[in-house]
């Protein structure tokens, strides 16, 4: 028997409603004998790229289409009434008029989802203009007009917004795109009324695709309320549409009655088929590859819908069914309508012709593998004349830069202009140079990053600011001849104007050109059990408990983690039912889709061709489906823009040393910013580098501390040591012995000095592994790279070893040497760091640095204002106060809505003291409007000129009383707290403000006697509405009481001695739980105690004993023993720990006693943590303190007991890393900035 395709499936990115990955259907698909598999999911083709590459892989060929919402024509007769309902025989009206598609409301804190529209399946054929079809239906239901506006009962008949039918090409742009981003419709609601996507009648045209109308359609619809003239009647249009190439859908599930997936509805499809002289298909309206994936559905389907389940929504059914099974399903379905055996042949024969005719070549159709740039006119360049106009402008910035003499410079420059010549990659330069171009215009801070900065071309068209020639940097590491793949160019633009420059790139190359890229959301443990816990209807605040208490990790190891995470030990033996499959049945299934933070599309006027676009949230962006990997497939040039919050924060800096002191900063400019200033790098040898780019984690401090630099070079050496490579090489400890001088420097040949010179014999870059093996094999460095780049995949290592040792021998190379060399180019060049990148990275470190040591006031303020790291902001306040910043309150008087700079007037201070003023912005609950108005209001007379004219909210207005930002009004706070009552009551009784309020006068606020705030009621006020201690370190008030138990403050932990047990105390800053060397999970946590910093590590022997106390508490006592590896470098290996707030108040109930005894009672440590944790062992919790990029601890970090559930598993990752899988998957200080927080807590982290 010939094979069956399946022409109806769905996969997870269908938003919670499909249940497996394309993956996973493709394999299945393979493993049941087919040959060909379609993927039509819901209101989206995100997953077609990565299905097409499953499929090519699983040797079938793949089909592409979507299922959509359509609206009816205009003057459309109806549909027989909602899925499933039976209709009703006499309604003429029962159907998708007006009134169907009106939204209801729900009642009070309810929620609706209508997805009450009737749907289609769409089919590519005809190759690129099948797909270039899809792609605008696609783009035209998200943003073309729901049926208000589009071809509903309304009858405007005019398709808004996206794509308008006509023109050559059927893709005549975006109408309501314009300059500004907006991707708005012209035509009513965006969405269908309940939030579905919807493609306006008006549409559809016909070509380069198959419909099929299932139970889902309207004319399936009518079909299931017995209504076969109804059904004749709205099938009409759609014959003259699409004629030929209509099917009708035939699925039975085994339901009973008429609808959907019934046997009867499908019996009445084939008939009425037969009749109409329309040929009917067969398929299962596949949601998951499996049977048993029933109840994933149900869950997905009580997600989507915001119900519970109350009983089953799936029959587990609509699985990836075998050709036998859907052979019988024919038998059945032609039997009860009453047909012949032949005729359930001839529905399956026709599904396999529709299959055959959907021909579409994922290479030639899709796009995938070929490259589209911007048309070359818009980068100043007519047609083919685009590499002159390059040179031309590379050979004028050999002038401006100074270069113009050196020969060496120009001789770099042509062979890099050679090898873009090869290419025909001149466009994209091009392009990119007039992006940064137009940044600068702009006035915003851009800087390139990335292997990139190791292209002189780049450096002389002023995308990349560091000179290539003089750092060392190689062109073959980001582009050669060898090297077909397109090169990438990142830009760091400052976060905060991120946005406008998404707009001046859209203005620039137009709307047809541009887009966004798309980031999946995908389930991970903590959105799984809230998603599961409601559909299973679980009490809220259980479920609630249960996701906080998980760290942010893989939905699938929900169960190993309960196993195996101490700080789960509560939760474990609690009883769920069903909960913890189900939680991990939905392990990385996309449930919602986010613009990427930084991926932006260039491409020709045929991007809508090639890629559905959709409007974002909020700002309106036109965005691809696609993600950033599937684009790159595409051929679409991604050019990733990001927005750095370390650049809105040097920028804010600049800003305000301009409006306070008239001074103009450019720190861009060596003149003002020189090199190798010294106070700057007297900061970064001590240490003291909170709040600088790249090097303010535990483990960055740690290093610099050790290190000890003093060159820009020394700083590019620090960013690229601290990284998985050069840490599970073990190559950090080599380093900085030889550079101080306590281990010789050693070459594995002579010949390799140049190259291993600059790094004392050590491997630190990707460059010296590229030039390693060019200087051992002669291969030429564009191989080299290509080697560097083949040592991440095993087989191709073991074909390179051999390849290495021949090449290396026959140029005279002994076999020790071969093998030494060998060792270090196999350990290290894989996963190592690209020197330009660090040197990119260097630039902002060195700046910030900078601005630190010589403007520290507005330093703090562009941290405090933009939130650009790791640690919360009431940790950067603490550190401005101990570095002599003065911290001025919130005054609504003198208080801006960012944070500023303001000459000291007290006398305590030196004369000319720039302190730092508080911003409204970080005032709880107030929006940007209201902190706008208090500004510009500024000076106000009273408490009532105040309510009068900046008109805050009440609550508002009451935070501000208790953060002292309304103290210059003359009474206590208690008092302006009920004064506003009074005013908030006087403007209600009036229905206005204003007329007639309470005070007298109302020019001044009369004190009412009232007792004020206590100073305990304020701290705890400012850290509420604030999320800082902003008059005074919250530690203060347990200072006596840590005197009494003997613990080391922060500023004299310095003078204890290698292998010293302390106590040590304060609030928790951070938590995190990096990748190490050794696998092993380390939790890494820093307090704050006010004196300064102690950064812990708590290794796996302790973790029975500390987790769940580290993670779920804010203030700490913790015992440790004390680990020092250099002047400025200094942990605490943790062995115990307790929450100080239960100390404090056992303090109070029982004595200094019975915390005495609470303190002595705490379990010996299996394995001998303590002093054996630290000082006999070669652990290296500096190196991993914060590691965030996977530095990390050495290979002996928690000798001893193996407890703290280490099972031994690791996660391979793709640069041959293995990680322990509970560390975190992301960088610290990576994630969106979050606002208020008392402490930063990474993804591997609980709580």
């Amino acid at each position: 028997m010939p094979g069956f395709t399946h022409l109806h499936t769905v996969s997870g990115f269908s938003m919670r409603y499909g249940g497996s990955h394309p993956e996973r259907l493709a394999e299945r698909a393979v493993e049941r004998g087919m040959d060909a598999l379609a993927l039509t999911d819901r209101d989206t083709l995100a997953g077609a790229v990565r299905f097409a590459k499953a499929a090519a892989q699983a040797g079938i060929r793949p089909l592409f289409g979507v299922d959509l919402a359509v609206s009816p024509p205009a003057g459309s007769v109806g549909s027989a009434g909602s899925a499933g309902s039976g209709g009703s025989a006499g309604s003429g009206t029962a159907g998708f008029g007006e009134a169907s598609y009106r939204r209801r409301t729900p009642v009070k804190g309810g929620a609706f989802i209508d997805e009450s529209a009737p749907r289609a399946v769409f089919l590519a054929r005809d190759g690129a203009a099948g797909w270039a079809e899809l792609c605008r239906m696609v783009t035209a239901a998200h943003a073309g007009g729901g049926p208000e506006g589009a071809g509903g009962s309304s009858g405007s008949g005019r398709p808004g917004g996206a794509c308008k039918a006509g023109g050559a090409d059927g893709l005549s742009g975006f109408d309501g795109l314009s300059g500004s981003g907006g991707l708005s419709g012209t035509g009513g609601s965006a969405r269908f009324a309940g939030g579905q996507p919807v493609v306006p009648w008006e549409v559809l045209r016909g070509e380069g695709v198959f419909v099929l109308l299932g139970p889902g359609s309207e004319v399936g619809r009518a079909l299931a309320a017995g209504r076969p003239d109804r059904a004749a009647r709205l099938l009409a249009p759609w014959r003259e549409v699409y004629g030929d190439s209509l099917r009708l859908e035939a699925v039975h599930h085994g339901r009973t009655g008429t609808g959907p997936g019934s046997l009867r509805l499908a019996a009445r499809t084939v008939g009425f088929a037969a009749e109409q002289g329309v040929p009917a298909v067969l398929t299962n309206a596949v949601r998951y590859a499996d049977p048993g994936q029933g109840p994933v559905a149900d869950i997905l389907d009580a997600a989507r819908r915001l119900t519970p389940v109350r009983a089953p929504f799936d029959t587990g059914e609509r699985w990836l069914k075998d050709p036998g099974a859907m052979a019988e399903t024919a038998d059945r379905i032609a039997q009860a309508a009453g047909l012949r055996p032949a005729d359930a042949r001839r529905l399956l024969a026709e599904t396999r012709r529709t299959a055959e005719a959907c021909a579409v070549d994922p290479e030639d159709d899709l796009g995938m593998g070929s490259v589209h740039f911007p048309e070359a006119r818009l980068v100043g360049a007519a047609h083919r004349t685009a590499q002159r106009v390059l040179t031309s402008r590379a050979t004028a910035g050999m002038v401006l830069r100074g270069y113009a003499n050196d020969p060496a410079y120009w001789e770099r420059m042509h062979q890099e202009l050679d090898i873009i010549a090869y290419h025909g990659f001149a466009s994209y330069f091009l392009t990119v140079a007039q992006v940064v171009d137009d940044v600068r215009e702009m006035g915003i801070r851009v800087a390139a990053r990335g292997s990139g900065a190791g292209s002189l071309v780049n450096h002389l068209l002023g995308i990349a600011h560091a000179d290539p020639v003089a750092n060392g940097l190689l062109m073959e590491r980001f582009l050669s001849k060898r090297r077909r793949v397109l090169p990438d160019i990142d830009i760091d633009v400052e976060s905060a104007r991120r946005l406008e420059v998404y707009r001046r790139i859209i203005g620039r190359f137009g709307a047809e050109r541009v887009a966004t890229v798309s980031m999946p959301e995908t389930y991970r443990v903590r959105h799984a059990i809230r998603d599961v816990g409601a559909a299973l209807s679980m009490d809220p605040a259980v479920t609630d408990r249960l996701a906080k208490a998980f760290p942010h990790i893989r939905a699938r190891d929900a169960r190993a983690a309960l196993e195996e995470l101490p700080e789960l030990r509560g939760v474990r033996g609690e009883s769920h039912g069903r909960l913890w499959e189900l939680v991990e049945s939905l392990d990385a299934l996309p449930r919602g889709s986010a613009m990427h933070p930084c991926g932006v599309l260039l491409s020709d006027a045929s991007l809508l061709a090639r890629t559905p676009v959709v409007p974002t949230s909020g700002e309106g962006f036109p965005m691809s489906q696609f993600d950033k990997d599937d684009v790159e497939d595409l051929g679409l040039l991604k050019l990733d823009v990001l927005g750095v919050r370390m650049q809105s924060a040097m920028a804010h800096a600049v800003a305000e040393i301009r409006r306070g002191t008239g001074e103009e900063l450019d720190l861009d400019d060596p003149a003002q910013v020189p090199p190798g200033d010294r106070a700057t790098y007297e900061l970064i040898r001590s240490a003291e580098t909170l709040g600088c780019f790249q090097i303010e984690s535990p483990g960055q401090r740690d290093l610099v501390g050790r290190l000890q630099p003093s060159t820009f070079h020394d700083l590019v050496v620090d960013i690229s040591l601290f990284r998985p490579g050069p840490v599970a090489a073990d190559m950090v400890r080599p380093f900085i012995e030889a550079r101080h001088g306590r281990a010789p420097v050693r070459f594995p040949h002579p010949d390799l000095a140049d190259a291993l010179r600059e790094t004392y014999g050590v491997v630190v870059f990707h460059e010296q592994i590229i030039e390693i093996v060019h200087v051992m094999t002669g291969c030429g460095r564009d191989e080299a790279d290509r080697v560097r780049r083949g040592l991440s995949d095993p087989e191709s290592q073991a074909r390179i070893r051999v390849w290495f040792a021949a090449k290396a021998g026959e140029r005279g190379y002994s076999a020790e040497v071969i093998g030494r060399t060998w060792e270090i180019v196999e350990a290290f060049g894989s996963y190592g760091f690209c020197k330009a990148h660090a040197v990119a990275f260097a630039v902002p470190t060195y700046q910030s640095a900078w601005l630190k040591a010589h403007h520290p006031a507005a330093f703090y303020a562009g941290l405090l204002t933009h939130d650009p790291g790791m640690y919360p902001k009431r940790l950067l306040l603490a550190d401005a106060r101990r570095r002599g910043v003065p911290v001025l309150p919130l005054d609504v008087n003198r208080s801006a809505v960012a944070h500023r700079i303001e000459l000291v007037s007290d006398p305590v201070a030196p004369a000319g003291t720039w302190g730092l003023r508080l911003g409204l912005s970080d005032v709880h609950g107030i929006s940007k409007a209201e902190a706008l108005r208090v500004e510009s209001g500024q000076p106000y007379a009273s408490l009532r000129d105040f309510w009068d004219r900046a008109h805050p909210g009440r609550p508002v207005a009451e935070r501000l009383a208790q953060v002292g930002a309304l103290d210059s009004f003359g009474a206590n706070r208690r008092d302006l707290l009920l004064h506003l009552t009074e005013l908030h009551g006087a403007q209600r009784a009036a229905g206005v403000r204003g007329p007639q309020l309470p005070l007298d006068g109302g020019l001044s606020t009369a004190p009412v006697g009232l007792p004020d705030l206590s100073e305990a009621e304020r701290l705890s006020a400012e850290l509420g509405v604030l999320g800082m201690d902003a008059s005074r370190h919250l530690m203060v008030d347990h200072h006596d009481f840590l005197a009494e138990l003997g613990v080391v403050p922060a500023r004299r932990l310095r003078d204890a001695g290698h292998g010293q047990t302390v106590l040590v105390a304060g609030a928790k800053a951070a938590t995190q739980t990096p990748p190490v060397r050794s696998g092993k999970r380390v939790i890494f946590t820093t307090l704050d105690d006010g004196t300064g910093l102690v950064d812990l590590a708590f290794f796996d022997d302790s973790h029975e004993r500390c987790a769940h106390t580290v993670f779920h508490s804010f203030l700490l006592l913790v015992r440790g023993v004390v680990q020092r590896r250099g002047p400025q470098s200094l942990s605490v290996v943790g062995a115990a720990a307790w929450n100080l707030a239960e100390l404090v108040e056992l303090r109070a109930a029982g004595g200094l006693d019975a915390v005495a005894a609470r303190l002595a009672a705490e379990p010996v440590a299996s394995g001998g943590a303590g002093a054996g944790a630290g000082a006999g062992s070669d652990s290296d919790p500096g190196a991993g303190a914060g590691a965030g990029a996977g530095a990390g601890a050495g290979a002996g970090a928690g000798a001893g007991s193996a407890s703290g559930g280490d099972s031994g598993r690791r996660i391979r990752m793709s640069t041959g890393y293995e990680m322990n899988p509970w560390a975190d998957l992301q960088p610290p200080g990576t994630g969106p900035a979050t606002g208020r927080k008392l402490w930063h807590s990474s993804p591997g982290s609980a709580g």
